[in-house]
């Protein structure tokens, strides 16, 4: 039966770090070649395409949530990723306005080396965001951002990533950073 466990989980080491370096936006590509065996693992399709870099420091985070009904007998992941960005600019506010009317597939990379890649099958869309200016002087003076995907399938770790390169072990796609 398809639904039978396979494994069990010792309880593991206390080395990991929270939290996430960047994202890489890929506009969306229809019926996608990312290849992903049955272990669930991404160890290809990113080449000939092109990856915007946002980096990140601070309170952005990422969060999967199961969702699972007995009574329908369906199964799906909801994929929030949910971005603090610094700063106010003509240029950023631009790029949210294309964020928004877009749904592009996200690589979330996490400081402890992980590479997920977000909305593989179905994109991610904006789903909120604010632009503010905050009221004291050490308020946000940028952009929060939530990014939602919704996937039958929970985000792929991709082959081989490391702390610093998400794409160590695959053909990396073109990366721009500004």
């Amino acid at each position: 039966m398809a639904c039978d466990l396979t494994a069990g989980r010792q309880e593991v080491c206390k080395e990991s770090v929270g939290g996430l370096q960047a994202v890489y936006f890929i506009n969306f590509v229809s019926g996608s070649t990312f290849t992903r065996p049955s272990d669930g693992e991404v160890t290809d399709g990113f080449s000939g395409l092109t990856a915007y870099k946002y980096e990140l420091k601070g309170t952005s985070n990422y969060t999967e949530t199961v969702n699972s009904s007995r009574e329908n007998g369906t199964t799906f992941f909801t994929q929030e990723l949910t971005l603090n960005l610094k700063k106010l600019t003509n240029e950023m506010t631009t790029e949210l306005k294309t964020l928004a009317y877009g749904r592009p597939q996200i690589v979330v990379h996490t400081n402890a080396g992980d590479a997920l890649l977000v909305g593989q099958d179905r994109g991610a869309d904006l789903t909120a965001g604010t632009i503010q200016t905050g009221g004291g002087l050490g308020d946000l003076y940028g952009y929060s951002v939530t990014m939602t995907g919704e996937e039958q399938l929970p985000a792929g770790f991709i082959s081989g990533s490391t702390v610093d390169d998400p794409f160590a072990a695959i053909t990396a796609p073109t990366i721009v950073t500004s």
